[in-house]
């Protein structure tokens, strides 16, 4: 089995597509660790404020199944086939982590943004505070406690589920 965390996000229709990913992933995982919920401002791009969260999951599948997996689940929201970087979403779900893999294909693990953005750090440091950055070898909670908090203003919000 292996520890996976999945981040959610959603700009448009935000608690349907927040809810309906909830549900898609727990029909194709089973039993999930959900983080709070997370209001931001886009980032990258001016548009709609985002609902936020981290997931933790235990899969038996691999790196590739669980990659397809998320393809499928966002496709099956309202994702389109040729969205781009920075621009609204249905549903995005992007795997943070698969145990301590370091890789950049299929996916790039562990994902760079989890140091960069809050909406990332902030939900992760609570479903896993105490496990290892695979690289930097610091917890989720330290780096979330010496993040610079001033440059992305989240809120938490009662959740849509």
């Amino acid at each position: 089995m292996a520890t996976i965390y999945i981040s959610l996000g959603s700009n448009i229709n935000r608690e349907k597509n927040v809810k309906q990913g909830i549900e898609a992933l727990t029909k194709a995982f089973g039993t999930l660790t959900l983080s709070s919920l997370f209001e931001s401002k886009a980032v990258g791009f001016s548009g709609a404020a985002f609902y936020n969260m981290v997931i933790g999951i235990e899969t038996n599948k691999n790196i590739e199944q669980v990659t397809t997996t998320l393809r499928e689940i966002e496709f099956a929201n309202g994702r389109s086939f040729d969205a781009k970087k920075f621009s609204p979403r249905t549903l995005d779900l992007d795997l943070l982590l698969f145990d301590d893999l370091i890789c950049e294909h299929p996916a790039q693990l562990p994902r760079a943004e989890i140091t960069t953005n809050a909406f990332v750090l902030w939900p992760l440091s609570q479903v896993a505070p105490n496990l290892l950055h695979p690289i930097l070898n610091k917890s989720y909670h330290e780096l979330w406690q010496n993040y610079d908090k001033k440059s992305q203003q989240l809120a938490i919000i009662e959740p849509c589920w």
